[in-house]
C-alpha cells in the first residue's frame, strides 16, 4: 500500500512537510495546499516558498492547484514542471464556502457540463500528468456516476476520492458504497481518502478494497505523526514539534504567529493524549511563548498515549 499526506491548508506547509519527512517515515507523496493561479501569472510570495524547485526537496511531494480558469491552470501546471516535478493535482473537493462561492474546488461538481469542458481542456494541453482529488457531489451524490463517466474519459494519472458530499464538510460517515463505484472499472488508479486515524482503519479500506493501491490521510496523521512507521515516539515528537516552533518563529517572524500555528497542529494532536483537558484548555488560551511550548512539553512528557488518536469523525 502506498500512502499520501493529504494537503491541510494552514497546516501542512513546506515547513511542516520537511520536518515531519525528518522524523517520521512511510509517507509515500506529500500532496501540497492548494495554489490558486490568477490571471496575474506569478506567485506570490508565499507561494514561491510553498512550491521550491523539486530538487530541494528530500521527498516525492506534488503541487495542488485550485482554480476554474484553463488557461491559469495551464499556466501554473507549466510552472510546476518547470520547478521539476513531474505531476500536479487538480482540486475538486476542498468545501471551504469561500472556495466554492467562487465556483472552485467542491462548487466545479455543481455545473457536470462546465466541469467535463474544464477537464478536456486541461487534458488536451497539460504539459505534466494530471492526477485529481474529488468530493462525490455538493449537496447530494445523484451526480456521482455521471461524474465518475466525466472522469473516465480523461487520461487522469490517479482519482483520490473523498466519499462524502461538499454539504457533509468532514463530518459523519464516508459512502462507502460511493467509493465502491469509482473502484469499478476504473481505466486509472484509484486512491481511498476518509477518516482514517490508524493504521488499523487503512486495512479495513485494503481489506473491503483489494484493488485500491494508495489511501491519501490527512487529520488522523497530524493527530498521529508516527502512524505509518509503527506509532508515534514521545521523543521523535517532542523534537519535531520543538524544531516546528522553532522554525515558525523564524518563518513568521512573530512567536505570536507561531503559536497560532502551532494551535492548529494540536487541535488534531491532542487526540493522542488522555486526560488532556485542563492542559488543552490551558493551550488553547496561552498567548506566551514559552508558555506554550511548556504545556506542550507537559503534555508530551507527562501524559499517556492512546494506541491511535480518539477523532470525534
Amino acid at each position: 500500500m502506498r500512502y499520501y499526506y493529504a494537503p491541510l491548508e494552514g497546516i501542512t506547509d513546506a515547513t511542516f512537510r520537511r520536518l515531519h519527512s525528518k522524523y517520521f517515515s512511510g509517507v509515500d507523496k506529500y500532496f501540497m495546499p492548494f495554489i490558486s493561479p490568477t490571471i496575474h501569472r506569478c506567485l506570490t510570495n508565499r507561494e514561491a516558498r510553498e512550491l521550491p524547485k523539486a530538487e530541494s526537496v528530500p521527498f516525492a511531494a506534488v503541487p495542488q492547484l485550485l482554480g476554474k480558469n484553463v488557461d491559469d491552470m495551464l499556466w501554473a501546471i507549466a510552472v510546476c514542471r518547470d520547478l521539476g516535478y513531474d505531476e500536479v493535482n487538480i482540486n475538486l473537493g476542498c468545501p471551504s464556502g469561500t472556495v466554492v462561492s467562487k465556483g472552485k474546488g467542491s462548487g466545479m461538481l455543481s455545473d457536470i457540463y462546465a466541469l467535463d469542458a474544464f477537464l478536456e481542456a486541461i487534458y488536451a494541453k497539460a504539459v505534466l500528468p494530471v492526477s485529481l482529488k474529488t468530493r462525490i457531489g455538493v449537496n447530494d451524490s445523484e451526480s456521482w456516476e455521471k461524474l465518475l463517466e466525466i472522469y473516465r474519459d480523461y487520461p487522469v494519472r490517479e482519482l483520490t476520492v473523498h466519499p462524502r458530499i461538499r454539504k457533509a464538510f468532514y463530518k459523519g460517515d464516508c459512502d462507502m458504497a460511493a467509493f465502491a463505484k469509482a473502484v469499478e472499472d476504473s481505466p486509472f488508479p484509484v486512491c481511498y481518502n476518509g477518516n482514517v486515524s490508524s493504521l488499523d482503519d487503512a486495512g479495513k479500506i485494503a481489506e473491503q478494497f483489494p484493488t485500491v493501491e494508495s489511501i491519501m490521510i490527512g487529520r488522523g496523521l497530524v493527530a498521529d505523526p508516527g502512524m505509518l512507521c509503527g506509532g508515534t515516539d514521545r521523543e521523535a515528537l517532542k523534537a519535531f514539534l520543538n524544531e516546528l516552533s522553532d522554525t515558525y518563529c523564524t518563518v513568521f517572524e512573530s512567536k505570536r504567529n507561531a503559536i497560532y500555528r502551532m494551535k492548529d497542529n494540536w487541535h488534531y494532536l491532542i487526540a493522542l493524549f488522555e486526560g488532556s483537558e485542563k492542559l488543552w484548555k490551558e493551550m488553547r488560551k496561552s498567548t506566551d511563548y514559552d508558555r506554550f511550548m511548556a504545556i506542550a512539553n507537559e503534555i508530551i512528557e507527562t501524559l499517556p498515549m492512546r494506541p491511535h488518536p480518539e477523532i470525534n469523525w
